[in-house]
C-alpha cells in the first residue's frame, strides 16, 4: 500500500487532464483533453469524455456513457446504463448521453438510455426518466421542465 498516492493527491491524466486520488477510471475510458475528475469519482469501462468536462467528487458515470465537450457533472451525480439491473448482459445497457455544454446537478439521476441534451440543465437532486431537450432546464422527481437555458442564465448572473 506504500505504492499508492496519497489522498488528495492530483493525478496526470494527460492532455492537460487531471484526477484527483482516488477516483477509479475503467479500462478503455477515454478522456478528452484539460477535464477535471473529482476525488471518489467512478467512470466506468469505455465512457467516453470529451473535451473540458468537469466530473465532480463521488460521481458515478457507467459503463459505455459518453460526454461530450463541455459538460458538467455535479458530484455525488448518477448516469446508469443497465435497464434490468443487474442483468449482466450488455444487450440490455441503454448508456446515457450528455450532449455538449450540458449541466447536472450534484446528486442527479440519469436513468439507462436518456439523452441529455445540448446546453441543457439537469436540476441537483432530479431523476431524468425521459430525453432532456436541447436548451431546457428541468428538476423533480420525475425531472419535468422547469425553465429555458437563457432565463437560467439570466436568473444566474442576476443572482435570482
Amino acid at each position: 500500500m506504500t505504492d499508492l498516492p496519497l489522498s488528495g493527491q492530483r493525478l496526470d491524466l494527460g492532455n492537460g487532464s487531471v484526477g484527483w486520488w482516488p477516483c477509479h477510471i475503467g479500462r478503455d475510458a477515454r478522456i478528452g483533453s484539460e477535464v477535471r475528475i473529482g476525488a471518489l469519482a467512478h467512470v466506468g469501462q469505455r465512457v467516453n469524455i470529451g473535451d473540458r468536462c468537469k466530473v465532480q467528487g463521488s460521481a458515478y458515470i457507467a459503463d459505455a456513457c459518453v460526454l461530450h465537450d463541455d459538460v458538467f457533472i455535479g458530484p455525488a451525480a448518477v448516469l446508469l446504463n443497465d435497464k434490468f439491473p443487474p442483468s449482466n448482459d450488455r444487450e440490455k445497457w441503454a448508456p446515457v448521453v450528455v450532449e455538449r455544454g450540458a449541466v447536472i446537478g450534484g446528486n442527479a439521476t440519469v436513468v439507462p438510455g436518456c439523452t441529455v441534451g445540448e446546453n441543457s440543465v439537469l436540476a441537483a437532486g432530479a431523476v431524468l426518466t425521459k430525453n432532456l431537450p436541447a436548451n431546457e432546464v428541468w428538476g423533480g422527481n420525475p425531472a419535468r421542465f422547469l425553465m429555458t437555458r437563457s432565463d437560467y442564465e439570466r436568473r444566474r448572473e442576476e443572482g435570482t
